[in-house]
Formats: C-alpha cells, structure tokens, sequence
C-alpha cells in the first residue's frame, strides 16, 4: 500500500522551531483521549514566595547555589533587540513577572521559569567576555543608554539595575518530583513554552545530564541519526531518555506508569540517583546505545528511525521518536553478523508495517504514549527484527 492509500496514518507533521525544522517528527495526541487523573494530595504541593535583589541573584549564580541549567542552549535564543529591552525595562522599573526556582535538599537552586530573562541580565552585567553587551534597539531610552554596556552605565542606574527586586516562587525541595514537574507544566506559558525535555533538563540534576549528553553526543548516535546531537530543542537528549527508560524498565515496565511523562521523569530520577543506577550500569547503558545505533544504522542506512513505507520513494521523513525507542532497544542485543545476513528481509517486514498495519502505524503516529500502542509497536518490531530466520 502506498502513502496516498493511507494518508491520514501516515501524516507526518515535522517540528519547527523558530520558523526552521527540527528534523523530528512531531508527537500528536488523539483530543478523545481523556487526560489521566493524578491524585496528588494537595499538601504536597509546597511553594514559597521569595523576594530578591538582582545583586543578590546575580551573586547567587556567580557562587553556583543558583544554577542557570547549563548546556541548554533553548534559554539563549533572545535576539539582541529582545535582551536590550529586557534590561531598558529593569532600568525603568517596570516589574518583571515572576520567576520559579526549584530547591534541592542542600539548599541549591535551580531556575526553572525565568531562565531567558536571568541569562540575559547576568551576562549584561557579569557576561565574562562579553560584560555589558551594548543596548540597542530601545523604545524610551535610545538617547540615554542606547549603545552602552554596563560599565558605561553612570553609577545610578547601575544601582537601579543592582537593586530591582524580583519575585521567585521557590518549590520546596520535598515536593515530589512528579508533583514538581506537573507544577511547571502548569505555570510554564510565557514566550514560546519550553517542551517536556526542556522542563526535565531544568528540574534535573547535573548527572542525568552529563549521561544523557555523552550518549548523545557519540559518533554512533549522530551517524544513525544524521547528525541530531546538540538539537535546539533537546529532542536528542529526548530520544537518549527513551532509550534509558525502556531498557532499564522494559517495555512491560512501562504499563505501571501509564503515560510517557511520568515514565520519563521517574527515568531521569533515577539516572540522578547512583545509588539506583550506579556507574557500571551507566557503562551498560550506553554500551547497549552505541550497539543499538550501529545496528540500526547498518541495517537501515540514513533511513534509521523513520517512516519509510513501500512505494515510491517519497525522500526522507523526518526521525519518529517512537519509532526510535521501538528499534532502538530491539536492535541493542543482535549480533552485527546476525542483522548483516538477515538485512532485506527486516527492512521488508518493517517497511510493510509502515505500509499496510494500520494498528501499527497509529501506534507511531498519534497518543504514541497509550500503553496499549507502546506494546503494540514493541511486539510487532520485535517480529519484524526476527525477519528472514
């Protein structure tokens, strides 16, 4: 069967970020499907109101008990017109809105609503090598700081800068972390939402990330993926992820969480947590990564991890993340030899999938996250691997 057979399931949709694509295929879910109850206990839901000098933040971030998510690139999207008027508002006084910081048990903090607007005032006035970037593009102040950096500045509004108060909102660090992550969720609207990556990456601890990152920045990974490490929209640390939680979980493991935002949270938690994974487990892990993208890639070349129906070649779509975790984790514990030998007929049985199983294209297309579609895609890329015995 071909694509214009079966257009609504084989519709693919391809992100965008700042009017560009992303080269991942967008998740959809299906409006009839009823949101999952949660039943959080509404005393576990602990948020303090704190009030801050920027001094006082700035000095917070400097001295690491404040931390800006490092490596998330998403937070520095600002153009320099947008930072400038960032800062002319601050210097007119003008309130900013609130900001959100997640607090561990150490007292740390971490910013998890608010990130743009804190990277942009640090680095106007602690930037390292770019200290003070010069203001441009002001409304109300162009013949007063236009075209200056912050040690330009006379001393006043230095001070004025220095001395804005800002509002936090910081969650306690014994809120849950599935109670934290549904908190952001909520109260993350402003500017262009930050995704479910991007949410976790704030929330986490700088181990999930150091993992995360290596895996995804292997050679394996970006030639099975045509070079999608460092994604403007941490959908390559996504992936990475949905590796991790299926291979340490298993794909029955899934069903006792239910929907894939729990299943990756509770995931990062533990890749945070040595003592639930330890080092030699990470080994394994990213072992199993690199094997499962080498695989993939020997056995379907720059087509790995893409919808690719029978018919006429329609060039390439871009990578499907449900198809990713599916092949995946089937292809980590084959035998290079084995797959090379069997090649035609897995590429065969996985393109008739792509083609003529309705049930198995839903699974990879809409609501990818319904337990009852995660099996399903599960065993029948399990079959279609074992093509050709």
């Amino acid at each position: 069967m071909t694509t214009s057979q079966n257009p609504a399931a084989l519709e693919v949709k391809e992100e965008h970020f700042l009017d560009a694509p992303t080269g991942v295929e967008a998740e959809t879910e299906d409006e009839d499907v009823p949101e999952i109850e949660r039943p959080w206990n509404p005393e576990q839901i602990r948020v303090n109101t704190k009030q801050f000098s920027l001094r006082n933040v700035l000095d917070m971030i400097d001295d690491d008990s404040l931390e800006l998510a490092p490596d998330f690139q998403r937070g520095r999207v600002w153009k320099h017109v947008q930072k400038s008027r960032l800062i002319e508002s601050v210097l007119l006084q003008i309130p900013l809105p609130a900001f959100y910081f997640a607090e561990d048990a150490d007292g740390y903090m971490r910013v998890v609503d608010g990130l743009q607007r804190l990277s942009t005032i640090h680095d106007f006035v602690r930037g390292g090598d770019e200290r003070g970037f010069v203001l441009k593009g002001l409304e109300y102040l162009k013949g007063t700081v236009e075209g200056k950096r912050f040690d330009d500045l006379p001393a006043p509004w230095k001070r004025r800068i220095n001395n804005a108060q800002i509002m936090a909102h910081v969650i306690d660090p014994t809120t849950p972390p599935d109670v934290m992550y549904d908190i952001f969720k909520r109260i993350n609207t402003g500017g262009t939402p930050l995704n479910a990556q991007e949410i976790r990456h704030c929330m986490s601890k700088d181990r999930s990330r150091s993992i995360l990152k290596a895996m995804t920045s292997t050679v394996e990974f970006n030639e099975a993926t045509n070079g999608l490490g460092g994604h403007t929209r941490m959908n390559d640390r996504e992936m990475a992820l949905r590796f991790a939680a299926f291979w340490l979980h298993g794909a029955e493991g899934y069903l006792k969480f239910g929907t894939m935002d729990s299943f990756l949270q509770r995931t990062t938690t533990m890749l945070d947590d040595v003592s639930e994974v330890d080092d030699t487990a990470v080994e394994r892990l990213t072992d199993a990564f690199r094997r499962a993208m080498e695989n993939a890639r020997d056995v379907f070349g720059d087509q790995a991890f893409r919808k690719w129906p029978q018919g006429p070649e329609a060039g390439k779509y871009p990578i499907n993340r449900a198809l990713f975790e599916a092949w995946a984790i089937t292809m980590c514990d084959y035998d290079p030899g084995d797959l090379t030998r069997r090649t035609p007929a897995i590429v065969a049985a996985a393109r008739e999938l792509m083609s003529v199983d309705y049930r198995y294209l839903d699974s990879i297309t809409s609501s990818t996250g319904d337990s009852r579609r995660v099996m399903y895609r599960f065993e029948a890329t399990e079959r279609a691997a074992e093509a050709g015995r």
